[in-house]
């Protein structure tokens, strides 16, 4: 395998952060998830950031943030899942590794999602609805960036891990 970093995007509830944690143990990388650095950072968490200065603040501090810690090696990175909203965003992540996008479904998302309460973009209107219209919006631009699309729907992450694993063998 020829790459420095796996960067995980995807859908919230998709898995990122479970799946990359496995991931990282199985390669022998560190895993990092990146609201986890941001909300570090700032010192506050991601829903009182985006309380505060709202989505563009938010992707202001993810934007560098992304800047700063693509510089590492061997990190496996669950990134936010509106990361793949800015160009630039990808542009530098890609320089430094592979970035492999979680597929799931609205269904499966809506289930995961469902008692959530620490996600802003959620905490508007009819739930079922806002994920619909935001998957629609984003499967387009996760699939744009991805070198690998994997399927992390009706299997464990540890399965998940071992796919991405294959591939990027292959």
């Amino acid at each position: 395998m020829d790459f420095n970093n796996i960067y995980i995007t995807g859908f919230m509830g998709s898995g990122k952060s479970t799946v990359g944690k496995i991931l990282a143990v199985k390669l022998g990388f560190r895993f990092i998830d990146l609201d986890r650095v941001i909300e570090i950072d700032q010192g506050k968490k991601i829903k009182d950031i985006f309380k505060i200065g709202g989505e563009k603040y938010f992707r202001d501090i993810e934007t560098k943030v992304v800047d700063k810690i693509y510089k590492n090696k061997n990190c496996v990175f669950a990134c936010g899942g509106g990361i793949v909203k800015r160009k630039e965003n990808m542009d530098i992540i890609r320089k430094s590794g592979v970035v492999v996008y979680l597929e799931i479904s609205v269904q499966d998302a809506l289930e995961r999602l469902k008692y959530v309460k620490d996600r802003p973009l959620l905490e508007v209107g009819q739930r079922e609805e806002t994920i619909k219209k935001l998957l629609a919006k984003r499967d387009v631009m996760y699939r744009k960036y991805a070198d690998l699309v994997v399927s992390n729907s009706k299997r464990s992450a540890g399965q998940t891990a071992d796919e991405i694993i294959a591939r990027l063998k292959a």
